[in-house]
């Protein structure tokens, strides 16, 4: 009997001490999650389990963030599918992170260790075992939400049904690395950073998460549709063309970007920013595995990539190249728009049309244990 919170309701699972790749002990971890729909089927087996993975600063609350794709009649139907998101481990949004409680009862703060996304992963896995969950029928999600889902397909295929993972890359290649790396930098560099020991100083480094938001903010959106916005227009009641360059003279888009650093700094911590953006900085599939096609040819879970054409941060060339080697692809599928990477958070009637797609694929085409199954190989 599995059971799980009301619809919508954030409740927190506990895992247990969780040990990462480098061998370092998170004690007494939890995960905070939320469901939307009726488990129904077997746990260990067959099943409506949908596991949606967040972005870096998303969260649990996946009915928000992904808003008019899940619900009763969505694209991710609550009347069929039982969705469940979880906050990554070293999150901000209830799950075990930099600023949790460390058992002394001081924040965990700069002793919170590197995590990668294979740890996220692990995490997660520990996370379904828990709550008695030991097979989903399909991972997705976009970003770091897509590259934890192509985790899942190569670290857990026995879990795992199918997956459809969404504007993201094999590794991170070193142009992802040096612009993550930069909004790592503006961070530490803020004289409240107190070196991630800031929790109990009464401030917290605002100006370098606001900074860090306004350099990822750029990546996130198209040239094309930032351009068509705002082009060369001063900010209402400001003059940029001054005869000195002033603070408070701002071009439009400069107004705009501070305008979504204030809203990050509201909502999001910057330990957990540096953490989950460090962990994308480790994000390789091939690591350990004979290298990015090995390790790709080597998933045979039914897999549907999906990209943006004008994504700046994980061009669409990568999930090309995801296509092209992964070992059991379902379906390929390209968003298109001006908006960039955050296309597939905001693009609802094309994410509708995919995601609804998928859902049909995975229904049609047998997973590999359903094959396994069929020819006598073993049983489920």
């Amino acid at each position: 009997m599995i059971t799980l919170p009301a619809e919508g309701v954030v409740a927190y699972q506990p895992i247990g001490d969780f040990t990462t790749e480098t061998d370092v002990i998170i004690a007494d971890a939890t995960i905070a999650y939320q469901r939307w729909g009726e488990f129904r089927g077997d746990p260990q087996g067959k099943n409506n389990v949908l596991l949606v993975e967040h972005a870096l600063t998303g969260d649990s609350d996946a009915a928000t963030w992904w808003e008019g794709l899940i619900g009763p009649g969505m694209a991710l139907d609550t009347d069929e599918w039982c969705v469940i998101c979880t906050n990554v481990l070293g999150g901000c949004a209830g799950s075990t992170g930099p600023s949790s409680p460390h058992p002394d009862g001081q924040s965990w703060g700069s002793r919170f260790p590197a995590i990668s996304i294979r740890d996220q992963v692990h995490a997660e896995y520990n996370f379904l075992a828990a709550l008695g969950i030991h097979r989903v029928h399909a991972v997705l999600g976009g970003s770091m939400g897509g590259a934890r889902t192509l985790e899942w397909s190569v670290l857990f295929p026995e879990t795992v049904c199918y997956a459809c993972v969404i504007a993201v890359s094999a590794r991170a290649s070193a142009w992802q690395i040096g612009i993550q790396t930069a909004q790592i930098s503006a961070i530490v560099r803020d004289p409240d950073w107190h070196g991630g020991d800031y929790y109990s100083t009464g401030t917290s480094p605002q100006a370098g998460l606001a900074a860090a938001r306004r350099i990822a903010h750029l990546t996130y959106r198209g040239e094309q549709e930032i351009d068509e916005r705002f082009g060369t227009m001063p900010q209402a009641g400001e003059n940029p063309l001054g005869p000195f360059r002033d603070d408070q003279q701002r071009f439009a888009v400069q107004s705009y970007l501070d305008h979504q650093g204030d809203k990050l700094v509201e909502r999001f911590d910057a330990g957990s920013y540096v953490t989950l953006t460090d962990s994308l900085n480790r994000h390789d599939i091939g690591r350990g595995r004979g290298g990015l096609n090995k390790a790709l040819a080597s998933s045979m879970v039914p897999t549907m990539i999906v990209g943006v054409d004008t994504d700046i941060l994980y061009p669409y060339h990568q999930q090309e190249h995801l296509s092209r080697n992964i070992g059991n692809l379902l379906a390929m599928a390209k968003i298109v728009s001006p908006v960039g990477h955050d296309a597939f958070l905001v693009e609802t009637r094309q994410m509708d049309r995919i995601l609804r797609n998928f859902l049909t694929l995975t229904q049609q085409v047998p997973s590999p244990d359903e094959l396994a199954k069929k020819h006598g190989l073993f049983n489920i």
